[in-house]
């Protein structure tokens, strides 16, 4: 079996793991524009004050930055800090052939990690929490990452 083939189990737990992590990053987008049209505000170009049929009454205040919508972004930029580590890293483990188990629980651990991150900085839950699940997905990167250099280097 090929091992760069979504047949092999271990190939499409890391397809399935990081396509998750892809869908998430982008949806951020979405959501920040979702939640700008909300709150109508929270724009950054003085372009966005132009009258249009999403903004019939522009108001020099949707300049003004939104809690709201600086949450959404915050978490965005989170993950644009982290997510494209994990798409490296995960597909350089996949690479040393790591146990079908182990490599799920890494790959859908992180996954999940960052789901779990971004419902509580969602929520606005305690930093202590939104630490923990950080932690939690750094610990499996660095995981993976220093299992991938020792087998790259032969030990």
């Amino acid at each position: 079996m090929d091992r760069l083939s979504l047949q092999d189990p271990l190939f499409a737990t890391y397809a399935i793991a990081a396509t998750l992590m892809i869908l998430k990053a982008v949806a951020m987008s979405w959501l920040t524009v979702v939640r700008m049209l909300q709150v109508k505000g929270g724009f950054r170009s003085p372009e966005d004050l132009r009258k249009t049929p999403l903004n019939p009454n522009p108001d020099p205040r949707q300049l003004e930055p939104d809690e709201r919508v600086e949450r959404i972004r915050r978490i965005q930029m989170n993950d644009l800090e982290n997510v494209p580590f994990f798409l490296v890293a995960g597909f350089l483990y996949v690479l040393t052939v790591p146990p079908l188990l182990l490599a799920q629980v890494l790959l859908y651990g992180y996954a999940a990690s960052r789901l779990l991150h971004f419902a509580a900085y969602f929520t606005a839950q305690t930093h202590d929490l939104r630490a923990t699940l950080w932690t939690a997905g750094s610990l499996i990167l660095i995981f993976m990452t220093v299992r991938t250099l020792l087998a790259a280097l032969g030990i």
